[in-house]
């Protein structure tokens, strides 16, 4: 299994699952020209997406869900509440339906979905298993808290991909009023660096190998600030693999177990 992320940030967000028999995409926050660029970077036509999963209904996550699905024949699968809260049910875009908390089977690869405390009618985190090796890889952004749901999910597996978003003292401080500060920072909004480390400090198992911080705020933190905050947070534990802030604009991986293969990591700027 691969992991790529195509982009992470309030501009949009793409992750590409591949497997030895699928290709799956977890969410679609790009426009069709942009998702079509970056998976061609990895080498993949847009037209060999098997599957769409959409976490939520906020634009930087589904932007270009619709029109993908129309252009490309995209097959896409959204809980019932994005669903009906979406440009999705606005303009009759064909999907497949299920709750949070359901398991899909995508070819080769199994997904295990929960719910998510975000500011959403019925937002999910994913945890992709290849039934081929065992390879498991969990995706979660835009949590507002570590719940025990969460907390539960993103452990036992081998590449988690976690929201870093903002730093405490950059929020208090940037340019967004108070009404928006309280909200990025309440347990509906989004996972500050502190309280990332502190999730994926008490989440670390012999087989996590890569940690990928996702969905860092442009005004409200930096590579450096989330890349520093992790690293302290999981001194002195046993972690011995590695970790980095997902870019905006670029194309990062492929991130690989090496229960199934070597890793190396590339960016691809675009």
């Amino acid at each position: 299994m691969k992991i790529w992320v195509l982009g992470s940030g309030s501009r949009g967000n793409a992750v590409l699952v591949q497997s030895e028999e699928a290709r799956v995409l977890v969410d679609a926050g790009f426009g069709p020209r942009i998702l079509k660029k970056r998976l061609e970077a990895v080498g993949l036509a847009p037209e060999a997406i098997d599957a769409c999963i959409i976490t939520h209904e906020h634009s930087d996550h589904m932007r270009g869900a619709a029109r993908a699905a129309r252009r490309w024949s995209w097959p896409l699968l959204v809980t019932q509440g994005t669903y009906d809260n979406s440009r999705l049910a606005v303009l009759e875009t064909s999907a497949g339906k299920f709750r949070a908390g359901a398991t899909l089977e995508v070819a080769d690869l199994t997904i295990e979905t929960f719910r998510t405390p975000h500011d959403a009618v019925e937002p999910i985190g994913v945890v992709v298993t290849s039934r081929t090796t065992g390879a498991r890889a969990a995706i979660c952004t835009d949590i507002g808290c570590a719940t025990r749901t969460v907390r539960r999910m993103v452990q036992d597996v081998d590449i988690l991909v976690i929201e870093s978003n903002h730093d405490d003292v950059m929020l208090a401080n940037g340019p967004y009023p108070i009404s928006v500060q309280r909200r990025i920072a309440s347990n509906v909004g989004h996972l500050s660096n502190r309280e990332c480390g502190m999730l994926v400090r008490e989440s670390i198992t012999p087989r996590l190998q890569q940690i990928v911080l996702a969905h860092l705020s442009e005004n409200n933190n930096t590579p450096r600030a989330a890349y520093d905050s992790m690293r302290d947070a999981i001194k002195g534990t046993r972690y011995r693999g590695s970790f980095i802030p997902a870019p905006q604009e670029t194309v990062m991986g492929p991130f690989v177990p090496r229960a199934t293969r070597s890793a190396v990591q590339l960016s691809l700027g675009l």
